[in-house]
């Protein structure tokens, strides 16, 4: 079962988060806690959403997502932050049902992608999604500041 997440869901998206970073073997690199997640995900005005994916009554899987926006088709889309099931709810259709999801309710709105990015060793993950479909974009190269270099940025 897919489902939009609820305040309740919370603990179990943040479980999901860290185990999704250490499978990226980033889990160092998680500061979110749970009340910045639920006032971001569940404030008057939320820019990020949640599904979750239920195996149950337990929370096997989540998809966090926010809206994009392009300069060229005029349109919406949707950025897939993170999708992650759980290793042993694998091969049950929940990453698949989750993406969907998200596809439908692009579709339905009349936004024009649904884009995320992925380790480029995560294998398991590439060959998943380019089995629904999805290709590579592998003319952009992702740019970020963060931490000092974005402080000196905004300094400048």
């Amino acid at each position: 079962m897919i489902r939009s997440a609820t305040p309740d869901d919370v603990p179990d998206i943040m479980r999901l988060i860290r185990a999704l970073a250490e499978y990226e073997r980033a889990l160092h690199e998680v500061k979110a806690t749970e009340e910045q997640l639920r006032d971001n995900l569940f404030r008057d005005d939320p820019r990020v959403f949640a599904h979750v994916a239920e195996h149950e009554g337990r929370i096997v899987g989540f998809s966090l997502w926010f809206l994009t926006f392009s300069t060229w088709n005029g349109t919406h889309g949707i950025y897939l932050e993170d999708l992650f099931v759980e290793p042993d709810a694998r091969g049950h259709g929940y990453g698949k049902a989750l993406l969907i999801e998200l596809a439908r309710i692009a579709d339905e709105r009349g936004y024009g992608r649904v884009e995320w990015a992925v380790l480029n060793w995560n294998r398991p993950a590439i060959d998943f999604y380019e089995a629904l479909g999805a290709r590579p974009q592998d003319e952009w190269t992702v740019y970020r500041l963060t931490g000092d270099t974005l402080t000196k940025a905004a300094r400048l």
